[in-house]
């Protein structure tokens, strides 16, 4: 979506009270209620698959958790590049993703075989 001219005047206008509601809502009211990114949306999903992979109550940090909050962030990037085909900047953060996702999942593999099982199939990963 194209901003309209004088957007970026509108932004300097609406000043720090509208990021006291967080970006989403500052994108709201400059770019209209229905335009929120689908990447902002999936950062603040929870969703069964990381809540089912937690360790503990408040686990955001393990491996595990991190490779499912990569894995949707990874199928988000996936859809919005096959729409925009030239977005080049989006497709190398998508590669450094699935790299780190990568890097996790051998951690995983090598020092706890059965967590890593579990997210294979959670997730599923594999064939």
């Amino acid at each position: 979506m194209k901003l309209k001219q004088g957007a970026n005047f509108y932004v300097f206008r609406v000043g720090l009270s509208a990021l006291q509601g967080g970006f989403p809502k500052l994108l709201a009211r400059i770019l209209g209620e229905g335009y929120i990114p689908t990447l902002l949306k999936m950062t603040t999903t929870e969703t069964a698959e990381i809540a089912a992979l937690r360790l503990h109550e408040k686990d955001t940090g393990s491996a595990d958790v991190q490779v499912a909050t990569l894995t949707q962030r990874i199928t988000a990037l996936t859809e919005h590049l096959k729409g925009n085909a030239k977005d080049h900047s989006s497709r190398r953060g998508l590669l450094k993703m699935v790299a780190t996702r990568r890097r996790l999942l051998d951690y995983l593999k090598d020092n706890a075989s059965e967590r890593y099982q579990a997210v294979i199939e959670k997730l599923n990963l594999r064939k």
